[in-house]
């Protein structure tokens, strides 16, 4: 029998090459069952849907399979509950814009330095609405106190944020920079609590899943979330992107690119103003958070996104995928942060926990200061010029966290990103590592 490495890699044609991929936080491969029904989708049933000619019924068919296979990957209740669009960014704007009308003057959004596709459209929603920003900043772990970078969000600090205004919680799953896996449940909960306690009028949780689709499992129904969104391009380069209490799943998932927002059925009732086409029947579907169709071969290709997660164990199940994905991670995230850990006094500073353990993806970004400081595009610059490994700088439009770093970083030369997911090998871990040290010498 192949092992998870071995199943997983054979679906992915361009790992073939020898190239190491180690920019994945930023898009994943494809998998070529994507690709497949992508291909399948264009030559042989490229129509309008709605029709009542075969060609069409079949098209309309495959397009709602994409939405099925959406919400299995959020554990929706529904295939109501999620929307399609062009990018999680396109999501957070249309999720914004539908909830538009439900935001009283006064009221306060909570959000946070991470990815802005779930800061930027709160951003810019508060002074059409009169609303007020509050920011979710991190702390310093405790466990690393000469390490003024190595930071996390604590609910313990979101928790005092919270007064009878509050309107709107917006944060990511798992960060992009820091590779902090946040336990949603406990902090909706512990909201949830406080915010009746304070007698808020409505709460809802808008919550950023991009980094975290490659490497857990969503579970909206067990968050209790309003809205999230994904992209699929991420996850086996596809995108799609869902929110209420809002959840962002970006393409980071092995598929195209394409996004998935689920937005909770009672949400769509009690919270969303529809802004598709005024005459479409839409008011208790997802489809009024759609102000116009995805394309329709993407959405098609989400069926082979599932289909890929659920190849990789024997029992066919999501869940023992996520959890074989997270343990072959940990087998990636030891060596390199015992390797920059290992470099303290040569100035390397891990960007989040220094620890590895299932709450760490594998998403690891450094700086390089010290007395010999080496700027971040100049670490990257020695990576490209010597070829074969993709790795990046960057604050990654987690801007404002890394320009709020103390001791302040150049905001635009920004941190080193090393990310993997699970088609990533040891092998492919110690050649970074090997690099990193000609890089350091």
């Amino acid at each position: 029998m192949a092992s998870f490495i071995e199943t997983s890699r054979s679906q992915f044609p361009s790992l073939a090459s020898g190239f190491i991929f180690a920019d994945n936080a930023g898009g994943s491969q494809c998998a070529k069952v994507v690709v497949d029904r992508i291909s399948d989708y264009l030559l042989n049933t490229n129509v309008q849907l709605g029709a009542d000619y075969s060609v069409s019924v079949q098209s309309t068919g495959r397009v709602a399979q994409g939405s099925i296979a959406a919400a299995k990957l959020f554990n929706a209740a529904s295939p109501d509950e999620v929307a399609l669009a062009s990018s999680s960014t396109q999501s957070g704007e249309n999720l914004t814009r539908a909830l538009e009308q439900d935001v009283l003057d006064g009221e306060e959004f909570i959000i946070t330095g991470e990815h802005e596709a779930n800061a930027g459209c709160w951003k810019k929603l508060a002074p059409r609405r009169g609303a007020v920003l509050k920011y979710w900043r991190p702390r310093q772990y405790q466990d690393a106190p000469n390490n003024p970078y190595s930071i996390h969000l604590d609910v313990e600090d979101l928790l005092p944020l919270i007064t009878p205004k509050t309107r709107i919680i917006a944060f990511s799953a798992c960060s992009n920079i820091l590779g902090s896996v946040v336990p949603v449940k406990d902090i909706i909960a512990a909201v949830r609590a406080k915010a009746a306690e304070v007698g808020v009028r409505k709460v809802e949780f808008s919550v950023d899943c991009v980094a975290y689709a490659p490497h857990r499992r969503i579970d909206v129904q067990d968050w209790d979330v309003d809205y999230a969104f994904f992209s699929f391009y991420k996850v086996v380069l596809l995108s799609l992107e869902s929110a209420c209490v809002v959840t962002y799943i970006a393409s980071q998932v092995y598929g195209s690119h394409l996004s998935g927002l689920y937005a909770r059925a009672s949400a769509l009732k009690s919270s969303i103003t529809s802004i598709a086409h005024h005459f479409l029947p839409v008011d208790d579907v997802s489809y009024k958070l759609q102000p116009g169709g995805p394309g329709y071969e993407l959405s098609y290709g989400v069926t082979g996104v599932l289909d890929y997660l659920l190849s990789l164990t024997p029992s066919k199940d999501l869940d023992a995928s996520f959890k074989a994905i997270a343990d072959h991670e940990q087998k990636l995230v030891e060596p390199l942060l015992a390797f920059l850990k290992s470099q303290e006094a040569r100035g390397v500073h891990i960007v989040g926990s220094e620890k590895a353990g299932l709450s760490r993806a594998p998403t690891i970004s450094f700086i390089v200061g010290g007395e010999r400081p080496i700027k971040s595009r100049d670490v990257v610059k020695i990576f490209d010029q010597k070829g074969g490994i993709g790795i990046r700088y960057g604050h990654f439009y987690a801007y404002s966290l890394v320009d709020n770093l103390n001791p302040k970083v150049d905001v635009n030369d920004g941190v080193v990103r090393i990310s993997f997911v699970h088609y990533n090998t040891v092998e492919e871990v110690e050649r970074i590592i090997e690099v990193l040290k000609e890089v350091l010498a």
